[in-house]
């Protein structure tokens, strides 16, 4: 009996989509609670971009949305994001051509006689690479298409999903938020607040190596913890069928044919055009989807398929991705009701104003905890500094802080809340496959690490009188 009353009042995590719809109706409502209210805006006219005028908030009359404006919102939600679902189905596609057709455990097999018992190599190897390229170029969308990729590969490896998403995933982010040259973020939040570009390097780079450090070593001691037994895996007891689960052994007697070192060749070519393409042709998510596609196709050809084969083969992929890339539109919904009603500049308003009057540290402190909230209502870096930083920036000036300061606080308020608030994370963990309160359980303790190293490093900032 005493049993079966723990079990009555266990409490379970709720769907992806429980979660997310109960986040679209407590933003609507918001915004019949919240007044609706905007700054200002004029354009900056050595960046271009449109910034906030400081002081200048009023309230404005804006007709807040109603019940059926939500599924509408959800509905045009999925319109906008019609650019990333795309990016995911094709992506996957991809690789899941080069798995059926049995490249994939072809290549691992190849590795792991090459690397032995050292697969996990791989983990601060990657990282450290997308890091690196997030923080000077600024890349994070551009990944997209190498999260089912790594997902296979670790899952082949004897790993979980979450290993291989979480690799691209934490190694881009936290890069991202370490923004040395960054250009569209710190270059932007500078900019706006009136700071030398790219002054205070030193702090950035410091902050980078120790944020991917504390990263690299909470993946690879959970990755160690699947590998030795697959029940501690966050996952266990999902059907994570995406990819079928390989031994080492088995791996090692796999030969490579002639077609799977072409298909292998098309797999490196295909990344390493990417890469090009982004970084010098400008290319951004409609093209990479195009070129996953090419290569899809391609792969097939490649393997013998006929064209019907091929078809059926991109139908078969789609069917494991459809749920994780619907919530995609979720997320982009939560940020329609937020513009329908007109709330956004209210609550960054409101929170600023908590700001004044404080000391030098209560004040770094309390930018900090004001931008880690403001990101879970504004979506993007780029938008993120330019409507708070000519806030922030002048705040901090009043306190007797340096605006550098205001810019760390506005980098770690919007770069590390990315991979946690659901309006960051929830895109991601439909490309690796993974539940949200999954990723969760999985991410709130390096979250906690993250907010007490943000506050160290803060702390040492003011008393240093970075600048």
């Amino acid at each position: 009996m005493e049993t079966a009353k723990k079990k009555r009042f266990q409490f379970k995590m709720p769907h992806n989509y429980v979660i997310l719809i109960s986040i679209m109706f407590l933003m609507l409502i918001l915004t019949h609670l919240i007044p609706a209210g905007e700054y200002q805006r004029v354009e900056d006219p050595v960046s271009g971009k449109m910034i906030v005028v400081p002081g200048s908030y009023t309230t404005i009359e804006a007709d807040a949305p109603g019940l059926f404006d939500l599924f509408l919102a959800l509905e045009q939600g999925y319109v906008e994001a019609a650019d990333i679902m795309f990016l995911i189905i094709f992506a996957y596609g991809f690789v899941y051509v080069l798995t059926k057709n049995g490249t994939m455990d072809a290549a691992l097999g190849t590795m792991v006689k090459k690397v032995g018992n050292q697969v996990q190599i791989l983990i601060p190897i990657t990282m450290l690479i997308l890091g690196i390229l997030a923080s000077t170029m600024g890349i994070y969308e551009e990944v997209y298409g190498l999260f089912p990729v790594f997902v296979g590969i670790f899952l082949a490896l004897g790993y979980d999903s979450l290993v291989g998403g979480a690799t691209i995933f934490l190694g881009v982010s936290i890069g991202y938020a370490a923004g040395t040259t960054n250009p569209y973020n710190v270059a932007v939040a500078q900019d706006v607040a009136g700071v030398d570009l790219y002054s205070g390097m030193w702090m950035r780079w410091l902050v980078f190596f120790v944020f991917e450090a504390v990263t690299i070593v909470y993946l690879m001691r959970y990755a160690r913890k699947v590998k030795a037994d697959p029940t501690k895996s966050v996952l266990y007891g999902l059907d994570m069928d995406q990819v079928e689960r390989k031994n080492l052994e088995d791996l090692n007697e796999v030969k490579m044919t002639g077609r799977q070192k072409l298909c292998l060749l098309l797999f490196f070519g295909t990344i390493a055009f990417l890469l090009y393409a982004v970084l010098e042709l400008g290319w951004y998510v409609d093209e990479i989807s195009a070129l996953f596609l090419m290569s899809m196709v391609a792969a097939g050809i490649i393997s013998g398929y006929s064209a019907t084969e091929i078809c059926k083969t991109f139908i078969e992929s789609t069917k494991s991705m459809v749920s994780s890339m619907l919530v995609v539109g979720f997320t982009r919904g939560i940020t329609i009701l937020m513009k329908q009603g007109c709330i956004t500049d209210t609550i960054v308003y409101g929170l600023v104003s908590l700001l004044e009057g404080g000391s030098k540290y209560i004040a770094a402190y309390g930018m900090l905890i004001v931008q880690n909230l403001i990101k879970f209502f504004i979506n993007g870096s780029t938008s993120q500094a330019t409507i708070t930083m000519p806030i922030m920036a002048p705040t901090a000036e009043l306190v007797g802080l340096s605006k550098q300061i205001a810019v760390m606080a506005y980098q770690f308020g919007n770069g590390f809340a990315d991979f946690f608030w659901p309006t960051g994370c929830a895109l991601c963990c439909g490309l690796m496959g993974v539940p949200l309160n999954k990723w969760y359980k999985f991410a709130t303790p390096l979250f906690l690490i993250f907010v007490v190293l943000e506050f160290a490093f803060l702390t040492f900032a003011v008393a240093i009188g970075y600048c």
